[in-house]
């Protein structure tokens, strides 16, 4: 489930940042800024504090034409890029555009996971720095935002949490995730990032 959880948010993440502005801020992207053939592929690791590892592996997403229409595959699923670059209305979004340093606002939000498991989860944010990152798919200028509150879901199960993301405005997403959870850390990071030349 925690890996449901977080595909959720690597989602929203598509509709992150992508234009930074004179003023060092990121607006959020437009449809116009993704190009089919445009590919991401992350590895992931969740490890408990006991070393049983509880999710691994790769994670690959990839713009795609349906009916002449932009697309994002995400496992056997299509999702128009339509519908990921709209407006988030929320008084509680994931993301407070534009991005800039020094940033804050608060997170909050309610899901329902694959399996019909419910949660919630509420969450303080700050957007730290906005330096130079490194990961296996290369250096990218990064924003690294913290998200820190708690989670809980109807199974009973609630914890604290301390999220950072960071997002590379070029790649118009996040790069790097890791997340803690009590006794479960998770971390995932872009191993290939790809665009049609």
């Amino acid at each position: 489930m925690k890996r449901q959880i977080v595909l959720f948010f690597a989602l929203a993440m598509f509709s992150a940042c992508n234009k930074s502005t004179k003023s060092n801020a990121t607006q959020q992207p437009t449809l116009a800024d993704y190009r089919v053939g445009e590919k991401w592929v992350w590895k992931y690791k969740g490890v408990t504090t006991q070393g049983e590892i509880r999710s691994e592996g790769e994670d690959t997403r990839e713009i795609v034409s349906v009916d002449g229409e932009l697309g994002m595959t995400i496992g056997t699923d299509t999702i128009p890029v339509a519908d990921m670059v709209k407006p988030d209305e929320s008084e509680t979004p994931k993301y407070d555009w534009p991005l800039e340093v020094g940033k804050k606002w608060k997170f909050e939000n309610s899901w329902t996971s694959q399996d019909g498991t419910k949660g919630t989860q509420s969450q303080d944010v700050e957007v730290l720095s906005f330096q130079e990152e490194t990961v296996e798919a290369g250096t990218f200028m990064a924003y690294k935002i913290q998200y820190k509150g708690t989670i809980s879901n109807s199974r009973g199960y609630s914890a604290d949490t301390d999220e950072v993301w960071w997002y590379a405005p070029e790649v118009k997403n996040f790069i790097k995730l890791t997340q803690t959870q009590e006794d479960f850390f998770y971390e995932e990071e872009l191993i290939e990032y790809s665009k049609p030349q």
